[in-house]
């Protein structure tokens, strides 16, 4: 280095204490709840340390990142609509190993295999992994660009819960 200057090629969220990824489709009604959480933790800010980003449909890149690289968040939050029969807008935690059939491999993100990335990332490299679902109201099979007002309204929620996740975080690092 030189100068203080970071010359690293590692893209800047594996350096992040904590990640998270706002995965879905804008196009898609409440499929766009994961990147509309992103941008209010962008706009708002999240916490020291800790980014927040929209990875739309494209989470694979990121993770296979992280997975490859030398330095890990030691938390990544990932944030998604996901079917669960419950009523629009209630948000629920989940593990890896919960994730829906439908979305195993997908998790919003096309084609990918990203629920075998979380499930490296978590056993070996050590980060811990959280699923922030959002129970969508509707989810188009067209193009439909907007949430529905009860996912919208989660979207404060989410945050508020995301943050508080980031401060328990802290607290155990004291």
């Amino acid at each position: 280095m030189r100068g203080g200057e970071d010359r690293s090629i590692a893209p800047f969220y594996v350096k992040a204490r904590c990640l998270v990824l706002g995965c879905g489709n804008i196009l898609f009604g409440d499929d766009g709840f994961g990147p509309a959480v992103a941008a209010r933790l962008e706009a708002e800010g999240v916490a020291e340390g800790a980014r927040a980003m929209d990875v739309g449909t494209g989470a694979r890149k990121v993770l296979f990142n992280l997975v490859l690289s030398e330095r890990t968040p030691s938390l990544v939050i990932v944030v998604d609509a996901v079917d669960r029969g419950r009523s629009p807008g209630d948000l629920f935690w989940i593990d890896i190993g919960e994730v829906p059939a439908e979305k195993a491999d997908d998790f919003s993100l096309h084609q990918a295999p990203t629920s075998n990335l979380l499930a490296e990332l978590r056993d070996e490299r050590g980060v811990t992994v959280e699923i922030l679902a959002c129970q969508p109201a509707h989810t188009p099979r067209e193009v439909e660009h907007g949430l529905s007002s009860k996912v919208s309204a989660a979207v404060g929620k989410a945050c508020e819960m995301i943050r508080a996740r980031i401060a328990r975080l802290d607290e155990s690092a004291l």
